[in-house]
């Protein structure tokens, strides 16, 4: 029998596209000789919809698009991700159907609910009460869910839940298993899922084929990097990562194709970045982007992803330079723009900043100047920005990396204001290195660029280091305490001074206002600051 691994970029809530995009690759796996075509959880929804599922229309509708699919069965079979209606509890199921013939024949849904991190299932469904195999030409199938094989006792330290769906499925006599999945991208993630994959067609002495939905959607990034595993838990069969892909997987002689995918974590944070901005400004509907161009590192990484996502017809950048702005980043900003060949503008703020001063002149007259004259020019060309966006239709992006958004480096109204952080889910050391991959076979970002002291220049001969920690310090604090989710003391023991420890963790949790009110990043780690880290703003617990 053979399989074919159908990777495919879904939108959420367009329910005619995304069917539209399952009928395109119903057809090339037919074309392809496949004998079932295997999609990611969630298909015709997209994955997640969160409070979507709570609009009664978008399940009926959602199901009268699966008739469809069905419909399209009748060469070959068919495992498809949507939604499903219950009864009593939690109204819904988070399910897999098998379609073949035209019509459904098997559904099944998905049994463990995860509520961790980024995820909050149970606000939604109610689980499976029984777990089975289909047939299906010949060949005994168990088909899970994403979550449903994360649970191996074998592989993990630590179990989240009693029930190890996969391992009841092998139980049955499952003699080939299907994951279908909806698993967002982080660095190091695709070793593991393959890793624990792995451990799992070894334990069941039968092939896996995983399969997982790529694009971005909104935060949450998904790398694809679709697979199959033989027997003995070795990769035979592989998507490429961060673009739609279909292979076909053998499971009788137990190997398909096999596309390249991502060798690096530079090449992989990158790719992922480009798709997300890609992703996220042609699903809300924009065409062209805006952001500023001060001749830093961060504001390069961003102008680089942007034109290889959109093309550089499509990137706009604007210099602001103010009083304190140095030539040499003025020169910078304008070498990478000619290098990508995006257009840029040159708005200088000054006379803005002295109209600004002269207005405070009297309230703050006697007051030493301190970060509110540097926030004022901030927010111009925050402001400035935010005008080109509403003129022109403009995305609007944000430069500000992770460790700057972790100790609150950064302006409300001004540097945050925006439509989209690129970068904010990416340490200060992980920007450089981002800089130098994208710089591996000749200078497209100004090696002084990468040499000079990290400065926001809204003083005379300022440095980042005179405010924060060396940023190999911060990063390696800001990952331990966030990431790991260690305490101060756990921190300390890392080899890190315990007075600069108290302090970043100080600054980290005393800015989770400032975090409230920024604009979506993307995900590339572990732990982000978004919708997978909930704190509360109000509150005084300081022990970490």
């Amino acid at each position: 029998m053979k399989i074919a691994l159908a990777q495919i970029n879904t939108t959420i809530g367009d329910l005619e596209g995304n069917t539209q995009r399952i009928g395109k690759a119903v057809k090339k796996a037919e074309a392809a000789g496949a004998d079932l075509v295997v999609f990611s959880e969630m298909t015709i929804t997209g994955y997640p919809p969160r409070d979507l599922l709570e609009r009664t229309s978008f399940v009926t509708e959602n199901l009268c698009e699966l008739e469809k699919v069905a419909g399209w069965s009748k060469n070959v079979g068919v495992v498809c991700g949507f939604v499903d209606r219950g009864e009593g509890g939690k109204p819904l199921f988070n399910a897999g159907a098998v379609l073949d013939g035209g019509r459904i024949v098997f559904r099944q849904y998905k049994t463990l609910l995860p509520t961790y991190d980024v995820f909050d299932e149970t606000r939604y469904f109610q689980p499976a009460k029984e777990r089975d195999v289909f047939v299906f030409k010949g060949r005994r199938i168990g088909l899970s869910i994403c979550e449903d094989i994360w649970n191996d006792k074998d592989f993990w330290s630590e179990q989240r839940y009693g029930i190890d769906p996969v391992e009841e499925l092998a139980k049955k006599g499952a003699d080939i298993l299907i994951n279908i999945s909806g698993s967002p991208y982080s660095m190091g993630k695709h070793g593991l899922r393959r890793g624990m994959v792995g451990e799992v067609a070894r334990k069941c002495g039968c092939p896996l084929v995983y399969v997982n939905q790529v694009g971005g959607n909104d935060e949450l990034l998904f790398d694809g990097a679709s697979f199959a595993v033989n027997s003995q838990g070795d990769v035979v069969c592989q998507c490429r990562d961060f673009e739609e892909d279909l292979v076909v997987f053998d499971a009788e002689e137990e190997r398909g194709a096999m596309h390249d995918v991502s060798k690096e974590e530079e090449e992989s944070v990158f790719k992922a970045l480009v798709m997300g901005i890609r992703d996220y400004t042609e699903k809300c509907g924009f065409r062209k982007v805006v952001l500023g161009l001060s001749g830093g590192i961060d504001s390069s990484i961003t102008a680089v992803i942007a034109c290889r996502a959109l093309g550089e017809e499509n990137v706009i950048g604007v210099m602001m330079p103010s009083p304190y702005s140095s030539e040499g980043s003025l020169r910078d900003g304008k070498r990478l723009a000619e290098r990508l060949g995006m257009s840029y503008r040159i708005i200088p703020i000054n006379e803005i900043f002295s109209a600004y001063l002269g207005a405070l002149g009297e309230v703050c007259e006697g007051v030493e100047g301190d970060v509110t004259e540097e926030n004022i020019q901030a927010r111009i060309r925050g402001n400035l920005l935010m005008a080109m966006s509403n003129k022109f239709g403009y995305l609007a992006l944000t430069t500000g990396n992770k460790s700057e958004t972790a100790v609150g480096y950064s302006t409300l109204y001004g540097d945050m204001a925006g439509g989209l952080a690129v970068i904010s889910d990416v340490p200060k050391t992980l920007v450089y290195r981002l800089a130098r991959y994208v710089n591996r076979d000749g200078e497209v970002i100004p090696n002084e660029v990468l040499e000079k002291a990290p400065s926001a220049e809204l003083r005379p001969n300022q440095r980042d280091e005179d405010s924060l920690p060396p940023y190999p310090v911060l990063d390696g604090i800001l990952k331990a305490y966030v990431e790991e989710n260690l305490n101060q003391d756990e921190v300390v023991a890392q080899g890190y001074d315990a007075d600069v420890v108290r302090e970043v963790i100080g600054r980290i949790d005393a800015s989770e206002f400032k975090r409230r009110q920024s604009v979506p990043g993307l995900r590339v780690t572990s732990r982000a600051f978004g919708m997978g880290r909930r704190l509360p703003i109000a509150q005084r617990y300081r022990r970490a």
